[in-house]
């Protein structure tokens, strides 16, 4: 029998997943989607997989190859930097996503810093270090506050922000000789502290050409007020006010052009979605990370503003027909709030059972760490859902995404009250 649509595949189980597949179950072209390994909320969207692993490289590819995929959409960093849409490819399966060689500009903060310093990208003074002994003789003369990040992939914690020389030690020794990231830390920057709001970009790249997606600003940090552990995102807001036309041309000419150009001369061109993470410093845009594929949460905020056919947007990425496209924004504001586990990013209990989901009307609910028993949602990971309203004015998206976050419940909840400065 003939298809009635094509069949696509995303790897991966946390909200940024959720919400892919949330705008990806919109597109008319789509008949199947499937996500490995999936989670509770995604799986009233997608036909999840959960023996799968995203890190599972043989195993998603044998899946990709039973399902006969049209597509599969790789979001998370490990499985890029494992090289699984190499893999993919090798096989005879279409992926979206960078080359595990393009993917560097995340998985490592060495080879990124090491590009924009021969291109000239404005970007924060580092010293690359490669033993504890190096790295404590150079703090020796370091003026503080400084900061300390591990070369490889930690999750998005691997960055600590130290006020002295004590903490600096510590944070030397917690990485390289303690491993608290294992590998990523055999060798570590130590950067001079910018200061300055932060931003992220995020730009679908076909090799050649870009496509810039609304800006947005990623909270870190467990605590209110930009206190505690840095966690991997505890909401975000978009668009940025700072970030007007001007600015975001000058972002896209000095910062992205340049490196997507550097990137396919090194012969690794740069396919899929590059995010930027920059300080809007006194002097300007700086680059503090790059990072090879949507950022948590910012796509659950970024995305629902995004009128196109994501499908259609993937598809023209991995044919390098990016300039045949521009995108389409909704005009709105959005604001996402995550709701986490009590001890995230540290020790914490799953298996909670979550009330109030129905209750939720004037917002979507992605979920990053849940599971669905028998129709009931339970707690299943460190950031459990994100709540995400859109307005028309950035203060009503806040107040909406607080008045539906407050419809949902599940024992030791904990949240951030100042996403986007919460409600004044």
């Amino acid at each position: 029998m003939p298809k009635n649509g094509d069949i696509v595949l995303v790897v991966g189980g946390g909200g940024r997943e959720h919400a892919v597949i949330h705008a990806l179950s919109k597109s008319p072209e789509i008949a199947e989607l499937h996500c490995a390994p999936g989670n509770g909320g995604i799986s009233e969207l997608a036909i999840c997989h959960p023996a799968v692993k995203a890190t599972d490289i043989d195993a998603q590819v044998s899946l990709a190859v039973r399902l006969q995929c049209d597509l599969v959409v790789v979001t998370p960093d490990d499985p890029l930097a494992l090289g699984l849409v190499d893999r993919l490819e090798a096989a005879g399966v279409k992926a979206f996503g960078p080359s595990a060689a393009a993917a560097k500009l995340e998985s490592s903060k060495v080879f990124a810093k090491e590009i924009m310093n021969r291109l000239s990208i404005p970007t924060a003074a580092a010293k690359i270090c490669s033993s504890p002994q190096e790295a404590v003789t150079f703090l020796a003369d370091c003026i503080y506050p400084i900061v300390i990040k591990a070369d490889g992939l930690a999750q998005g914690k691997g960055v600590l922000i130290c006020q002295d020389s004590t903490e600096a030690a510590q944070a030397v020794t917690d990485l390289m000789e303690n491993q608290i990231f294992g590998q990523a830390g055999n060798n570590i920057l130590i950067e001079e502290f910018l200061t300055g709001p932060e931003v992220t970009i995020l730009c679908f790249s076909d090799g050649k050409n870009l496509l810039p997606l609304p800006s947005s600003r990623d909270h870190k940090r467990i605590g209110d007020g930009d206190t505690g552990p840095n966690t991997g995102g505890m909401g975000a807001i978009a668009p940025i006010a700072e970030v007007d036309a001007e600015l975001q041309e000058c972002i896209l000419n000095t910062i992205f052009k340049p490196v997507i150009a550097e990137m396919d001369r090194l012969g690794t061109p740069f396919k899929g979605v590059l995010y930027g993470g920059l300080m809007l410093t006194d002097n300007g845009p700086y680059v503090i990370e790059f990072n090879a594929r949507f950022g948590d949460p910012e796509a659950q905020a970024v995305l629902p503003l995004v009128k196109n056919d994501l499908y259609t947007l993937f598809k023209a990425t991995m044919a390098g027909e990016l300039d045949k496209h521009r995108l389409k924004y909704s005009g709105d504001f959005s604001c996402v709030v995550m709701m986490a586990s009590q001890g995230y990013p540290g020790q914490y209990q799953t298996g909670y059972t979550i009330s109030g989901l129905d209750n939720v009307r004037d917002a979507f609910v992605y979920h990053s760490g849940t599971e669905k028993t028998n129709g009931q949602f339970a707690t299943a990971g460190g950031r459990v859902l994100g709540v995400s309203a859109q307005a028309d004015n950035l203060y009503s998206a806040i107040a909406k995404a607080y008045a539906e976050l407050a419809k949902i419940s599940f024992k030791n909840n904990v949240y951030r009250h100042d996403i986007g400065g919460g409600l004044r």
